[in-house]
Protein backbone atom coordinates (compact mmCIF):
# COMPACT_ATOMS: atom_id res chain seq x y z
CA UNK A 1 0.00 0.00 0.00
CA UNK A 2 3.06 2.27 0.52
CA UNK A 3 1.85 5.77 -1.67
CA UNK A 4 3.40 6.92 -4.26
CA UNK A 5 6.62 6.64 -6.25
CA UNK A 6 8.90 8.02 -3.74
CA UNK A 7 11.91 5.84 -1.99
CA UNK A 8 12.34 4.77 1.33
CA UNK A 9 13.62 7.44 3.60
CA UNK A 10 16.89 6.77 4.26
CA UNK A 11 16.51 6.01 7.81
CA UNK A 12 13.61 3.28 6.96
CA UNK A 13 14.58 -0.63 7.47
CA UNK A 14 14.81 -2.22 4.18
CA UNK A 15 12.46 -5.09 3.82
CA UNK A 16 15.51 -7.83 4.61
CA UNK A 17 16.14 -6.20 7.58
CA UNK A 18 12.46 -5.58 9.69
CA UNK A 19 12.79 -7.67 12.87
CA UNK A 20 11.47 -10.90 14.10
CA UNK A 21 9.96 -9.37 16.51
CA UNK A 22 7.82 -6.14 17.49
CA UNK A 23 6.41 -4.42 20.43
CA UNK A 24 2.60 -3.71 19.65
CA UNK A 25 0.41 -0.19 20.88
CA UNK A 26 -3.21 -1.30 21.32
CA UNK A 27 -5.43 1.59 20.76
CA UNK A 28 -9.00 1.89 19.73
CA UNK A 29 -9.50 3.89 16.49
CA UNK A 30 -5.99 4.74 15.95
CA UNK A 31 -5.13 3.87 12.29
CA UNK A 32 -1.81 4.36 10.92
CA UNK A 33 -1.41 3.31 7.36
CA UNK A 34 1.76 2.95 5.29
CA UNK A 35 3.22 6.33 4.42
CA UNK A 36 1.31 8.17 7.36
CA UNK A 37 2.06 10.29 10.05
CA UNK A 38 0.56 9.12 13.93
CA UNK A 39 0.96 11.54 16.31
CA UNK A 40 0.91 10.03 20.00
CA UNK A 41 0.92 10.96 23.27
CA UNK A 42 2.28 7.98 25.53
CA UNK A 43 1.39 8.29 29.81
CA UNK A 44 1.29 4.86 31.08
CA UNK A 45 4.35 3.37 32.55
CA UNK A 46 4.71 0.29 30.24
CA UNK A 47 4.40 2.10 27.27
CA UNK A 48 6.54 4.52 28.03
CA UNK A 49 9.20 1.60 28.26
CA UNK A 50 8.00 0.28 24.96
CA UNK A 51 8.55 3.96 23.66
CA UNK A 52 12.49 3.68 25.08
CA UNK A 53 13.06 0.09 24.39
CA UNK A 54 12.07 0.71 20.76
CA UNK A 55 14.23 4.03 20.54
CA UNK A 56 17.05 1.57 21.37
CA UNK A 57 16.55 -0.13 18.35
CA UNK A 58 18.15 0.30 15.23
CA UNK A 59 14.57 0.16 13.51
CA UNK A 60 12.59 1.78 15.91
CA UNK A 61 9.82 0.16 15.06
CA UNK A 62 6.12 0.31 17.22
CA UNK A 63 3.26 -1.52 16.01
CA UNK A 64 0.18 0.18 16.03
CA UNK A 65 -3.03 -2.43 16.68
CA UNK A 66 -7.23 -2.24 17.68
CA UNK A 67 -8.38 -4.15 20.66
CA UNK A 68 -10.66 -6.62 19.29
CA UNK A 69 -13.58 -4.96 21.11
CA UNK A 70 -13.78 -0.85 21.01
CA UNK A 71 -12.16 0.21 24.08
CA UNK A 72 -10.92 -2.40 25.48
CA UNK A 73 -7.24 -0.76 25.98
CA UNK A 74 -8.98 1.58 28.18
CA UNK A 75 -11.20 -0.82 30.29
CA UNK A 76 -9.22 -3.03 33.57
CA UNK A 77 -11.43 -4.86 35.47
CA UNK A 78 -11.13 -4.41 39.12
CA UNK A 79 -8.98 -7.73 40.22
CA UNK A 80 -6.90 -6.90 37.62
CA UNK A 81 -3.77 -4.52 37.16
CA UNK A 82 -3.54 -2.34 34.64
CA UNK A 83 0.25 -3.58 33.49
CA UNK A 84 -1.18 -7.76 33.49
CA UNK A 85 -4.63 -6.68 31.57
CA UNK A 86 -4.00 -7.53 28.00
CA UNK A 87 -7.38 -7.11 25.89
CA UNK A 88 -7.49 -9.49 22.52
CA UNK A 89 -6.08 -7.33 19.25
CA UNK A 90 -7.13 -7.64 15.72
CA UNK A 91 -4.52 -9.84 13.79
CA UNK A 92 -3.12 -7.03 11.45
CA UNK A 93 -1.95 -3.83 12.56
CA UNK A 94 0.97 -1.40 10.79
CA UNK A 95 4.14 -0.68 11.88
CA UNK A 96 5.65 2.80 12.05
CA UNK A 97 8.66 4.23 12.97
CA UNK A 98 9.68 6.95 15.59
CA UNK A 99 10.42 9.76 13.97
CA UNK A 100 10.25 12.45 16.14
CA UNK A 101 10.10 12.65 20.16
CA UNK A 102 10.02 14.72 22.66
CA UNK A 103 9.92 14.86 26.60
CA UNK A 104 7.35 16.71 28.46
CA UNK A 105 7.65 18.21 32.05
CA UNK A 106 5.27 15.99 33.55
CA UNK A 107 6.42 12.95 32.99
CA UNK A 108 5.10 11.92 29.26
CA UNK A 109 6.65 11.02 26.24
CA UNK A 110 5.34 12.80 22.74
CA UNK A 111 6.04 10.68 19.48
CA UNK A 112 5.40 10.65 15.74
CA UNK A 113 4.78 7.12 14.05
CA UNK A 114 5.61 7.49 10.08
CA UNK A 115 3.92 4.47 8.45
CA UNK A 116 6.62 1.93 7.30
CA UNK A 117 4.65 -1.75 6.68
CA UNK A 118 0.97 -3.80 7.63
CA UNK A 119 1.78 -7.10 9.33
CA UNK A 120 -0.20 -9.72 10.45
CA UNK A 121 0.19 -11.11 14.17
CA UNK A 122 1.97 -14.71 13.94
CA UNK A 123 1.79 -14.99 17.49
CA UNK A 124 2.42 -12.82 21.05
CA UNK A 125 5.60 -13.94 23.15
CA UNK A 126 5.30 -13.61 26.73
CA UNK A 127 5.08 -10.11 28.79
CA UNK A 128 8.50 -9.51 30.50
CA UNK A 129 8.79 -7.31 33.47
CA UNK A 130 8.32 -3.97 31.65
CA UNK A 131 4.62 -4.62 30.85
CA UNK A 132 4.50 -4.32 26.90
CA UNK A 133 3.58 -6.30 24.66
CA UNK A 134 5.93 -8.25 22.11
CA UNK A 135 4.55 -10.15 18.40
CA UNK A 136 6.29 -12.04 16.20
CA UNK A 137 5.01 -10.29 13.43
CA UNK A 138 4.60 -11.69 9.51
CA UNK A 139 5.52 -9.33 7.27
CA UNK A 140 5.11 -11.14 4.27
CA UNK A 141 1.60 -10.52 3.39
CA UNK A 142 1.97 -7.08 3.22
CA UNK A 143 5.50 -6.93 1.35
CA UNK A 144 4.43 -4.74 -1.18
CA UNK A 145 3.79 -1.95 1.09
CA UNK A 146 7.03 -0.88 1.00
CA UNK A 147 7.45 -1.35 -3.21
CA UNK A 148 7.28 1.40 -5.25
CA UNK A 149 3.87 2.74 -6.70
CA UNK A 150 2.15 4.75 -8.89
CA UNK A 151 -1.28 5.99 -7.79
CA UNK A 152 -3.33 9.38 -9.08
CA UNK A 153 -7.01 9.66 -7.96
CA UNK A 154 -9.43 9.07 -10.86
CA UNK A 155 -11.63 11.69 -10.30
CA UNK A 156 -10.27 13.85 -7.11
CA UNK A 157 -13.00 16.26 -7.18
CA UNK A 158 -15.40 13.67 -6.66
CA UNK A 159 -13.39 12.35 -3.66
CA UNK A 160 -12.93 15.91 -2.06
CA UNK A 161 -16.78 16.76 -2.80
CA UNK A 162 -17.65 12.60 -1.03
CA UNK A 163 -15.37 14.01 1.67
CA UNK A 164 -17.04 17.18 2.39
CA UNK A 165 -20.03 15.79 2.59
CA UNK A 166 -19.36 13.48 4.86
CA UNK A 167 -17.82 15.82 7.08
CA UNK A 168 -20.40 18.00 7.23
CA UNK A 169 -23.28 15.34 8.86
CA UNK A 170 -20.32 14.51 11.36
CA UNK A 171 -20.30 18.46 12.06
CA UNK A 172 -16.04 17.93 11.67
CA UNK A 173 -13.98 20.63 10.15
CA UNK A 174 -11.05 20.13 8.03
CA UNK A 175 -8.82 23.03 7.51
CA UNK A 176 -8.52 22.80 3.62
CA UNK A 177 -5.96 25.91 3.07
CA UNK A 178 -3.46 24.61 0.64
CA UNK A 179 -4.66 21.21 -0.10
CA UNK A 180 -4.62 21.17 -4.02
CA UNK A 181 -0.96 21.19 -3.44
CA UNK A 182 -0.87 17.75 -1.33
CA UNK A 183 -0.21 14.68 -3.68
CA UNK A 184 -3.19 12.34 -4.26
CA UNK A 185 -1.66 9.68 -2.18
CA UNK A 186 -0.94 11.92 0.72
CA UNK A 187 -4.45 13.08 0.29
CA UNK A 188 -5.89 9.42 0.26
CA UNK A 189 -3.97 8.72 3.62
CA UNK A 190 -4.62 11.51 5.64
CA UNK A 191 -8.10 11.27 5.06
CA UNK A 192 -8.26 7.74 6.00
CA UNK A 193 -6.27 8.40 9.25
CA UNK A 194 -8.05 11.65 10.46
CA UNK A 195 -11.74 11.80 9.27
CA UNK A 196 -14.07 10.28 12.41
CA UNK A 197 -14.78 6.73 11.11
CA UNK A 198 -15.48 3.89 13.64
CA UNK A 199 -12.84 1.22 15.03
CA UNK A 200 -14.22 -1.41 12.60
CA UNK A 201 -14.12 0.74 9.37
CA UNK A 202 -10.51 1.81 10.13
CA UNK A 203 -9.92 -1.69 10.26
CA UNK A 204 -11.67 -2.26 7.22
CA UNK A 205 -9.65 0.47 5.43
CA UNK A 206 -6.54 -1.16 6.89
CA UNK A 207 -6.75 -4.45 6.14
CA UNK A 208 -7.26 -3.04 1.98
CA UNK A 209 -5.08 -4.20 -0.79
CA UNK A 210 -4.08 -1.24 -2.03
CA UNK A 211 -4.57 2.51 -2.20
CA UNK A 212 -7.33 2.16 -4.62
CA UNK A 213 -9.21 -0.19 -3.01
CA UNK A 214 -8.89 2.67 0.30
CA UNK A 215 -10.48 4.93 -1.76
CA UNK A 216 -13.56 3.03 -3.24
CA UNK A 217 -14.39 1.76 0.70
CA UNK A 218 -13.64 5.28 1.98
CA UNK A 219 -16.02 6.45 -0.86
CA UNK A 220 -18.87 3.94 -0.17
CA UNK A 221 -18.83 4.20 3.15
CA UNK A 222 -19.03 8.12 3.41
CA UNK A 223 -21.78 8.17 1.13
CA UNK A 224 -23.70 5.79 2.97
CA UNK A 225 -23.40 8.00 6.30
CA UNK A 226 -23.94 10.90 4.44
CA UNK A 227 -27.37 9.67 2.69
CA UNK A 228 -28.39 8.29 6.23
CA UNK A 229 -27.47 11.24 8.36
CA UNK A 230 -29.58 13.19 5.70
CA UNK A 231 -32.24 10.77 6.28
CA UNK A 232 -31.76 11.11 10.03
CA UNK A 233 -32.24 15.02 9.84
CA UNK A 234 -35.63 14.73 7.78
CA UNK A 235 -37.09 13.03 10.56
Amino acid sequence: MRPGPSTLGPFDPGYADLPEDLPIFPLTNALLLPGGRLPLNVFEPRYLAMVRAALQRPDRLIGMVQPLEAGADKVVAADVKAAEYQPPVRQVGCAGRIVSFEETPDGRYQIILSGLIRFRIARELPVDAEGFRVVVPDWAPFAHDMAEHEFQLADRPKFLSVVQEYLKTRQARLDWKGIEEVADDDLVVAMAQMTPLDPEEKQSLLECQDLDAVVEMMTAMFEVHSATDGEHRLH
